[in-house]
């Protein structure tokens, strides 16, 4: 097994389908797909990309810290309680533990994410 992990950014396998959990939808009708592409630490740490089309979610990280880089798309995060912050393609952020807010996608979205669960 490689250390070194290489990230396709389009991938070649079919993604995992989901849409968001009822509690979580504000608006619209999003679909997601993710690729999960690596794994470690016991599954603790994951990686890979994830497509999101247009709507609006609740986004609740909890105990988890996730890194995303912007491939595509674009979004609106608004923190609960702050600002609305606005990413597109070449954008990375990261989403601390105990993160609440709403994400919108305004375009169809594509990121590499990083989960870090505790």
């Amino acid at each position: 097994m490689s250390l070194l992990v290489t990230l396709a950014t389009d991938p070649d396998f079919t993604p995992k389908a989901s849409t968001p959990a009822p509690e979580r939808l504000i608006s619209g009708n999003p679909s997601f797909k993710t690729w999960a592409q690596d794994a470690s630490k016991g599954e603790k740490v994951l990686t890979g990309v994830w497509e999101a089309t247009p709507g609006v979610t609740h986004s609740i990280k909890g105990t988890t810290f996730e890194f995303c880089h912007i491939l595509s798309g674009l979004v609106e995060i608004e923190e609960k309680g702050g600002e609305t912050k606005t990413y597109r393609a070449g954008d990375s952020f990261v989403m601390k533990p105990g993160f609440v807010g709403v994400w919108r996608t305004i375009e169809t979205v594509r990121k590499i994410y990083v989960s870090v669960y505790d």
